[in-house]
């Protein structure tokens, strides 16, 4: 019998486990230094918290099942839906605005494809309780700051406001069901069945045709006042509108200057309200969205008072395979730094307790455990990254000596017994 990994799962070995935690340590340093901090929820909740937040037909695209008390669970299939249960479990008396940020594997049964599994990874953040739109201006500086320190090269931040579109609808009596059936297309970018839709609806002509110019429009700043006359007989959705325009300015002062206005953008979910946006790097193909967040109420929804919330995930897959694709050299850190190898058999026991020392003192060493022939064992040291080698034979013990080898200039050198730790903390620290 042949053992596999379950279908769209992933194995990551030792280099690859090294490059995503770099990765990820670099957006944790990034987020906490904006004064986020971390949190952690299950892996599994009731299912019903998914259920009440995308209603009963998502429970065809999740990890569902029953436990031996008959209680009906699944496995997370985002991490926004917990947060919110979280705060509405913990956090409610806390002052605000609080500032979140989680790191977690997630689940969905749907077909896997490239840059699409059925496990996967998602690390971002909420800001429960600022306002609108400075909470919003801080959280998109935020995530291009991430990037910038990846040093990801060609990422487009698009961001809009449901507002605008949802203003126009409101005005000219579309429920709010038909409105996120609207949204929905338009997330898709379905046009045609956006078309259908509009006349099914009977919207008047000059609606429909706004809402179609509106959703193809992208631009800089300078788009905003040619959607302001597109729009001004429409007072809702010329007051998204200004807000869009303030978040602007704010991103400038935020030092951010780089994105495209996109009224396109849907996001396709109800619980967003106002701004939205996501950010896409192209050579990924279909799936070349790596983020996308926005402006939402979804605590009301669960029963709580109406707060306001601002958030958003990185795709850490897609992320990874941008990274990748961009052949962005991650700085992955050696295996270890030491390698103690003792000359003989003899010296076995003196190379462990060496070792351990070295390893008390924090310098990352490894040792000798096979029995391997010397020339062997330095193969090994030099396949395993290590800089040094720290050689340990009879003759120079019983001198009170021990002999350190240069990997890279395979100099080597008799050094005191006592001097070892110090001497290697000193060349770790200062060689290039």
């Amino acid at each position: 019998m042949e053992l596999q990994k379950p279908r769209g799962t992933r194995d990551f070995l030792f280099k690859e486990m090294k490059e995503r935690k770099l990765v990820e340590n670099t957006m944790r340093k990034v987020f906490e230094t904006y004064g986020y901090q971390e949190i952690k929820t299950p892996i599994f909740e009731d299912l019903s918290l998914f259920t009440l937040k995308s209603g009963e037909g998502i429970i065809e695209e999740i990890y569902h099942f029953q436990d031996k008390g008959g209680r009906d669970l699944a496995l997370r299939p985002e991490l926004t839906a917990p947060v919110a249960r979280i705060y509405l479990n913990e956090l409610q008396k806390a002052a605000k605005p609080l500032k979140m940020y989680y790191f977690g594997s997630c689940f969905r049964y749907e077909r896997p494809q490239a840059g699409r599994f059925r496990q996967f990874w998602q690390m971002g953040c909420e800001l429960i309780g600022g306002k609108s739109p400075d909470s919003e201006a801080e959280i998109i500086a935020m995530a291009a700051h991430c990037l910038e320190e990846l040093k990801l090269k060609d990422y487009q931040i698009h961001l809009g406001n449901l507002g605008i579109l949802r203003g126009i609808l409101s005005q000219d009596s579309v429920s709010a069901d038909q409105q996120d059936q609207i949204m929905a297309l338009i997330d898709k970018g379905d046009v045609e069945e956006l078309k259908k839709l509009l006349g099914d609806l009977k919207l008047p002509e000059n609606s429909k045709n706004i809402l179609l110019k509106l959703v193809g429009m992208r631009g800089h700043q300078d788009i905003i006042d040619k959607v302001k006359n597109i729009i001004k007989d429409f007072p809702d959705a010329l007051e998204s509108l200004e807000e869009l325009e303030t978040l602007l300015e704010m991103l400038e002062a935020f030092g951010f200057a780089d994105y495209t206005v996109n009224l396109g953008i849907a996001r396709g979910l109800d619980y967003y309200t106002g701004t939205v946006f996501e950010i896409y790097v192209e050579g990924l193909g279909a799936q070349k969205q790596i983020s996308g967040g926005g402006t939402y109420n979804l605590i009301e929804i669960f029963g709580g008072e109406k707060v306001e919330s601002t958030g958003f995930a990185f795709g850490f897959d897609r992320v990874m395979g941008a990274l990748k694709i961009q052949e962005t050299s991650t700085q992955v850190e050696r295996r270890v730094d030491v390698f103690v190898t003792p000359i003989s058999s003899e010296m076995k026991l003196h190379a462990f307790e060496i070792a351990q020392n070295l390893r008390k003192s924090g310098i990352s060493t490894d040792v000798e455990l096979v029995g391997r022939k010397l020339k062997k064992t330095l193969s090994f040291a030099s396949n395993s990254g290590a800089r040094f080698v720290v050689l340990i034979g009879a003759r120079e013990l019983e001198e009170n000596k021990l002999t350190i080898k240069d990997m890279e200039s395979g100099d080597q050198e008799q050094v005191p017994l006592e001097m070892v730790k110090d001497i290697l903390l000193d060349r770790i620290n200062n060689k290039e």
